[in-house]
């Protein structure tokens, strides 16, 4: 996209259902660098997005936390998105957008160098995680730091049709949460797209989202979980990156089209009160279980992965027993749900 003056600015990620995509891996080959950990399942990867796509899914997030990043080279994480890219152009999903996640915690030359490669191998987003390492006590007021830091990486960056989205997950980030007036002050710059914000902090969604001095026709607001759908889409946020829906994918679909709507028929209420109960009740099964949980109910019940493949320190599966009991207590009602849709 292009504007009169034929100065780039990025497209904004569509509003919808996200998933931020497990990497695959598999015990059919070691990986290149370590005969002792399991090489990335390209192909694998390539399924499951499509998968996605064909279910309702808006776009997908490779590499992100959920995606293990850290734990691939920089040559593998080009070639994964290289390869999900090519395999949704063959399939006719050409615009099919794909996220794909910088995890670099704050040096600005390897966070520039993350884009560039991303959005060479064909992405159109950068999810840019906020950077932690020392805390946000040294951000100063209106927490220009972090919002300096990110316009040096925008400034810096070859690629000025690649959106960036601010990525706040305080969980693997000492703790840091950007606040109202940061996302505000990032919004002014039209490469800043959106936000995702990965926190239970259900006003910071509401405020940013309702903001109104924001452009949110150029900036969209997402959570990271999916139990916050519909209170957030009911008023204006653009929706969830959600990684329950990599295995659950309509259901979220569903809800998120009811969450939308303006003119809510009796039976449309009722359905979006049911769905939301459902969702947040299985997402609990996330909650406790994390990225092993998500592992194994995308290999069980969506069939895709190895459970034997994982990258040290991540465990891969879980055992038989526990997967039971977490299915039984979580997942029994949006199982149901899932197979009428």
């Amino acid at each position: 996209m292009t504007t009169s003056s034929s100065i780039p600015v990025p497209r904004v990620p569509p509003k919808g259902v996200w998933v931020p995509s497990p990497t695959f891996f598999t015990t059919s080959s070691p990986s290149p660098y370590s005969p002792t950990q399991p090489a990335v399942d390209y192909a694998s990867q390539t399924a499951h997005t499509l998968f996605l796509a064909r279910s309702g899914i808006t776009g997908v997030v490779l590499l992100g936390s959920t995606g293990e990043a850290m734990h691939l080279s920089r040559s593998e994480r080009s070639h994964l998105v290289k390869s999900v890219r090519q395999g949704l152009d063959e399939a006719g999903y050409q615009k099919f957008p794909i996220m794909a996640g910088v995890l670099t915690n704050g040096g600005v030359e390897e966070t520039v160098q993350w884009l560039d490669d991303y959005a060479e191998a064909g992405a159109e987003y950068g999810l840019v995680l906020v950077p932690g390492y020392f805390g946000q006590a040294g951000w100063g007021e209106g927490q220009e730091g972090v919002v300096g830091w990110f316009r040096e990486v925008l400034e810096a960056m070859s690629s000025k049709e690649m959106g960036v989205v601010v990525y706040n997950y305080p969980g693997v980030s000492n703790g840091v949460v950007l606040e109202p007036e940061g996302y505000r002050a990032l919004a002014r710059d039209s490469r800043v797209v959106g936000c995702k914000m990965s926190h239970g902090n259900i006003s910071h969604h509401l405020q940013v989202s309702l903001d109104p001095e924001i452009n949110h026709e150029r900036f969209r607001v997402f959570s990271g979980f999916g139990q916050q759908l519909g209170p957030i889409v009911r008023f204006g946020a653009a929706g969830v990156i959600d990684g329950m829906s990599a295995y659950y994918p309509k259901t979220v679909v569903r809800l998120f089209e009811l969450a939308q709507k303006d003119d809510l028929r009796p039976s449309e209420r009722a359905e979006l009160n049911k769905l939301q109960y459902v969702v947040s009740k299985a997402e609990e099964f996330v909650v406790k279980y994390g990225l092993k949980g998500i592992k194994e109910a995308t290999y069980r019940v969506a069939g895709f992965g190895d459970l034997e493949a994982a990258r040290v320190p991540v465990v891969g599966r879980m055992g038989g027993k526990e997967w039971e009991e977490g299915r039984k207590k979580y997942l029994m009602e949006i199982e149901e749900i899932e197979k009428t849709l």
